[in-house]
């Protein structure tokens, strides 16, 4: 069964040139799949309107967008909101900078995990303490009292790609999530992904220009170029047998995360 369906979905913003055209491909519930392209190829417009999220002058102008088999397009606003949160989290690109910098980091991840979840306050401290740690944040009792500013901008990312992954949701949406961490990081982020995926099923669709995060964990890859889709496919059909032109150039740098070998 697939947990998210695009169905010939184009988008286009303040009624003129489509950033997205007819594009068509579905997520298997617990799989992963990375959306690979160049900037302005529109992979982050696409889960953007997964999500419901589009920027002001966004809309869907075509097509179907289904979460299960509910069309997101035709959900109210309260249909929406529970959806978010434990069906459906999305880490943006840069997301540290969404932090309340006014609230300190224990209370904004604790009130998140309770306005989806039934827990304690005391409850939500842990869940959150121990996925800080499994993110390899240095001395969390610091972070959780620690103000966002406070942080540099590698742990502000690392909090809230916790944040959305403590929701064990049925779908992660991610927009470049490792774009902001050094590469010792992003191997620990993509590793601490995959786990949930393997531990929780949760199915995973992750942005990225880089095509080396997406041959690591990938059970399929999307190709976008100038809002359409060039290739869809297994990981090893678009890695070891490319059809389109433009993924072949993708491929010819590969770039590997830090402590991947070539057995793996």
């Amino acid at each position: 069964m697939n947990v998210l369906e695009l169905r010939d979905v184009s988008i286009i913003y303040q009624n003129t040139k489509e950033a997205v055209k007819h594009v068509s491909f579905a997520v298997p519930e617990g799989k992963i799949v990375a959306i690979v392209g160049e900037s302005g190829s529109g992979k982050s417009t696409l889960i953007r309107a997964a999500i419901g999220l589009l920027p002001a002058g966004g809309e869907l102008a075509s097509g179907q967008i289904l979460f299960g088999e509910k069309d997101m397009a035709a959900m109210t606003a309260e249909e929406l909101r529970h959806v978010r949160g434990e069906g459906m989290a999305m880490i943006f690109q840069n997301a540290g900078d969404y932090l309340n910098p006014r609230r300190k980091v224990c209370d904004q991840y604790v009130e998140t995990l309770r306005c989806h979840q039934s827990m304690t306050k005391k409850q939500g401290y842990e869940i959150a303490k121990k996925m800080l740690a499994t993110l390899k944040l240095p001395d969390t009792k610091h972070v959780m009292n620690a103000y966002p500013f406070q942080l540099s901008g590698g742990m502000k990312q690392r909090v809230a790609i916790a944040m959305a992954m403590s929701m064990n949701p049925k779908l992660l949406l991610a927009d470049e999530p490792t774009s902001a961490l050094d590469v010792t990081v992003q191997a620990q982020v993509v590793k601490q992904m995959m786990d949930l995926r393997d531990k929780m099923g949760t199915a995973i669709v992750i942005v990225t220009h880089n095509m080396g995060v997406a041959s690591k964990m990938a059970d399929y890859i999307a190709v976008m170029q100038n809002g359409e889709l060039k290739e869809f496919g297994t990981r090893e059909q678009v890695i070891y047998h490319p059809e389109n032109d433009y993924t072949k150039k993708l491929l010819t740098v590969v770039p590997k995360l830090q402590g991947e070998t070539d057995g793996e």
